[in-house]
């Protein structure tokens, strides 16, 4: 295993370097918007007309989306968000779940974050106060 913290073979996380941008974030925005809908997720006001970019390390796969009218849509470029996350598949999932957050991630070294800095701290505000779902408790629980 080459490169990908043992998890994929280094093809697999080449992969997403080669497909097209819109395709890879359909799948990411898609599940956000379940979750809008479901009301487990709701964008506050602050973040709309912004856009963001969640890269799984790990399986080279990089989303991007914006939130407009208080709803996820993709982005139909690789062109730079106003703020980039990047960690591997474990940790993303980790912090889904909340077992771990987002300063401990990043002061590990294990979660990267560019571009706006007070988007960011909106962004993990948001996040943090955010409850998960049961069933995503439940998750965390059966590993």
């Amino acid at each position: 295993m080459s490169g990908t913290g043992g998890y994929f073979p280094g093809a697999l996380a080449r992969l997403g370097r080669w497909l097209p941008a819109p395709l890879l974030s359909l799948h990411a925005v898609a599940g956000l918007e379940l979750a809008r809908r479901l009301k487990w997720l709701t964008p506050p006001p602050e973040l709309d007309g912004r856009s963001f970019a969640i890269t799984v390390q790990d399986l080279g796969l990089r989303s991007s989306f914006q939130v407009r009218d208080g709803a996820f849509r993709p982005c139909w470029d690789r062109a730079p968000c106003e703020l980039e996350l990047g960690a591997r598949s474990a940790d993303l999932l980790a912090l889904m779940r909340a077992e771990t957050d987002a300063d401990t991630l990043f002061f590990q070294r294990r979660l990267r974050i560019s571009g706006d800095t007070e988007l960011g701290l909106i962004v993990k505000n948001w996040l943090d106060a955010t409850p998960r779902p049961a069933w995503l408790q439940r998750l965390g629980a059966a590993r």
